[in-house]
């Protein structure tokens, strides 16, 4: 199963706070360990929305919003990109992760569609 880990967006990430050294070797720790175990594809951090640029969609229009963008709540700073047995296996590696930012934090895990969860659909 395929999970994307996405870092929640916090007010420090969106004024462009970078980790402490200490953050970055325990989060580096964490990924060799990713790494080791065979569960890490991808992963990285971004950039404060601030430097972002959204496109909104209507019809055949296009416009281009400039960041930063309001609710910092909604917001990713970072993610994974792992493959792992099940949800429960994704569960427990994230709640081994270092907190990824100074202060309270979340970290979001969301399932990835496979070709099975279209099979009615694709007429086979």
């Amino acid at each position: 199963m395929r999970v994307m880990v996405l870092v929640k967006a916090t007010a420090d990430s969106e004024a462009g706070q970078l980790p402490a050294k200490e953050m970055l070797a325990a989060m580096g720790a964490y990924n060799e360990e990713l790494k080791a175990a065979g569960i890490l594809v991808t992963a990285d951090g971004l950039k404060p929305s601030s430097k972002g640029k959204r496109v909104a969609f209507d019809g055949a229009d296009r416009t281009v919003i400039d960041g930063p963008f309001a609710e910092t709540k909604e917001l990713v700073a970072g993610f994974w990109l792992w493959e792992v047995k099940d949800m429960d296996e994704a569960i427990a590696w994230v709640k081994r992760c270092p907190n990824p930012m100074p202060g309270p934090s979340e970290i979001e895990i969301r399932p990835f569609y496979e070709m099975s969860d279209f099979a009615g659909l694709l007429g086979d």
